[in-house]
């Protein structure tokens, strides 16, 4: 079986608060986007071999981690556990850069998950695939719908959201600066608290406006604390609005950029 998990983009990402736990409270909207996939095929090793035979191959944008430790065995292994399904073969393509704010590990977990579901008849739903997929990741959950959606929460929390907007309407153009790369611990470690529950305009009703408009309404908290040290990322930015994007934002914590631009 072979499925291409495709990447996301924010639209707009608000770091709400510091949660207890360490992690962060975040407001955002995830939207799909179909135009930067990766290749995922999984099938079943054969009757009588089990955990030891699963074995995973990575192709395509070299990756820093071993095949053992990518979110797609880890999502074979959950349901394993819980399922005592089969061993598998995977081989991952990677076509979406890893670490740019895009999800493409989460996805590729998600459809793992869909995919395993699928082959071996386990027979859960939509939300029984989101409650696991949000074991592996915080947004891993989004890609079980794949649909654009409205998130809170440390970004499993999610809203359906309708948008006027539609991938086939416009083109999107997704960029990342050559040898840029941006941390987690970078991203959220430079952000000013008194950001923490700063006035910002409302998410859900900033994309009901003409995305003419959205240059002045949705932003990107942490643009903040990367663009300065990242100058290169800025530039990218200002970039996309001089070739005449729409709206142009940093997606995720970076360092990937995107465009909307009227086909």
């Amino acid at each position: 079986m072979i499925t291409f998990p495709n990447c996301k983009i924010n639209l707009g990402l608000h770091v709400v608060g510091r949660r207890p736990d360490g992690y962060h409270n975040l407001e955002t909207i995830f939207l799909p986007v179909d135009s930067l996939q990766d290749e995922l095929e999984i099938n079943e090793v054969g009757s009588g071999q089990w955990a030891v035979g699963s074995t995973m191959v990575q192709d395509g944008i070299v990756l820093d981690n071993a095949p053992e430790d990518n979110l797609c065995m880890k999502a074979w292994r959950l349901l394993h556990e819980e399922f005592d399904i089969p061993a598998v073969s995977m081989r991952l393509k990677k076509g979406i850069p890893f670490g740019a704010g895009l999800g493409g590990g989460s996805s590729d977990a998600a459809f793992t998950l869909k995919m395993l579901n699928e082959m071996f008849a386990l027979g859960l739903s939509v939300s029984d695939l989101e409650q696991r997929a949000a074991r592996l990741g915080a947004d891993c959950a989004f890609f079980i719908r794949n649909q654009a959606a409205y998130a809170t929460g440390i970004g499993d929390e999610l809203e359906p959201l309708e948008l006027r907007i539609r991938n086939e309407e416009l083109r999107i153009v997704i960029e990342i600066p050559e040898r840029e790369h941006v941390s987690t611990k970078e991203a959220y470690g430079g952000l000013k608290r008194d950001l923490f529950g700063a006035p910002r305009p409302n998410l859900q009703e900033a994309v009901k406006r003409p995305i003419g408009e959205w240059r002045n309404l949705i932003v990107n908290d942490f643009e903040a604390s990367v663009f300065p040290a990242h100058p290169a990322i800025a530039a990218l930015k200002e970039s996309m609005y001089a070739r005449g994007a729409m709206y142009a934002s940093m997606t995720g914590s970076g360092a990937a950029v995107f465009g909307l631009f009227a086909k």
